[in-house]
């Protein structure tokens, strides 16, 4: 399982997704909830929360795959209903578990019930008539071996493709090695960060190895808010320590790895109807970035996170 955070706030106060998938059937459930329900449910239930090695979607990838799907399918919903997106994610459930998945060869809904999903779009199809027998403990233990079976050769599939791809990048303790961050502008719909490229900061020092893909860094006092044990797939080695040094005194990291953009100037707007209203967006330059990196944004968004951004440039 897995959280989909910083959405926009709904009109019942959700502003994220809980996203529970069953490895298996690969069925999933989308519940829309507040972003302290993680730590209410922990305190009630008297348990501890273990992350997974930080920003490594190996991992989680079937439910970091899910996400993107979801928040692909909820963004086409996002500029007519934008504080309403939560009446839209049992259609967005509904939509998933009943489209087909390669590797089971079927979708997940059939794969959990051993049948297709009956809805008024199949009713007069002939399969469809035929009523349960006894038979039907059996067809349901064949449907298990026919899913498990095509489930061993996706993931045999899947190990052999990054095996091929993935060359393995060794530190040593002592090395010093540049942390990704990402950039995000504020709070932004859908966690959309635009078109602006990961940074890079530090260096900082591998104090210790931990396992075979993780390393333990040593963190200045301003970033102690932010765990220090990171994936490879999060460093780069600096191979010239002193001439190198990114400095990030004026930049503040947040404990997931991401900074705040600053917005510069508009260069540009525009205006998209719905049926139901009309939308303004403007191109925005932001700090670090160049005019060619500019990205569109809505009026909504811009006045909300920066109230005095626009009135003092549309003018």
């Amino acid at each position: 399982m897995d959280f989909i955070v910083g959405l926009p706030r709904t009109q019942k106060g959700y502003d994220s997704i809980w996203v529970i998938i069953d490895r298996f059937t690969k069925c999933a459930h989308f519940i829309a909830v507040k972003t302290t329900y993680r730590e209410q449910l922990q305190i009630a239930l008297g348990t501890n929360l273990i992350h997974s090695s930080a920003y490594h979607p190996q991992t989680s990838g079937q439910v970091e795959r899910v996400n993107q799907i979801l928040e692909d399918m909820l963004r086409a919903c996002a500029l007519t209903y934008s504080t309403k997106w939560d009446e839209c994610l049992p259609l967005a459930e509904f939509a998933y578990n009943n489209s087909y998945q390669k590797s089971l060869k079927m979708a997940p809904f059939e794969a959990l019930y051993g049948r297709r999903c009956r809805t008024p779009l199949n009713w007069s199809e002939p399969r469809e008539r035929v009523i349960f027998s006894p038979d039907l403990v059996t067809q349901a233990e064949e449907q298990v071996r026919f899913i498990h079976s095509n489930l061993k050769r996706a993931q045999s599939r899947q190990k052999s493709y990054s095996g091929k791809r993935r060359r393995p990048l060794v530190f040593e303790e002592g090395d010093h090695v540049y942390l990704r961050v990402s950039p995000m502008k504020g709070v932004h719909p859908f966690g959309v960060k635009g078109k602006l490229a990961p940074r890079y900061i530090g260096p900082f020092k591998i104090t210790k190895r931990c396992g075979s893909v993780a390393y333990r860094l040593e963190l200045p006092p301003h970033l102690a808010a932010v765990h220090d044990v990171f994936h490879v797939s999060q460093l780069k080695k600096c191979p010239r320590v002193l001439e190198e040094v990114v400095d990030i005194s004026q930049i503040q990291i947040e404990p997931d790895l991401t900074y705040e953009e600053h917005h510069i100037k508009i260069l540009d707007q525009k205006q998209r109807s719905t049926r139901q209203r009309t939308i303004n967006f403007y191109k925005v330059q932001w700090s670090n970035h160049s005019e060619e990196e500019a990205t569109w944004e809505q009026e909504e968004f811009l006045q909300t996170k920066y109230p005095r951004f626009l009135p003092s440039t549309s003018n």
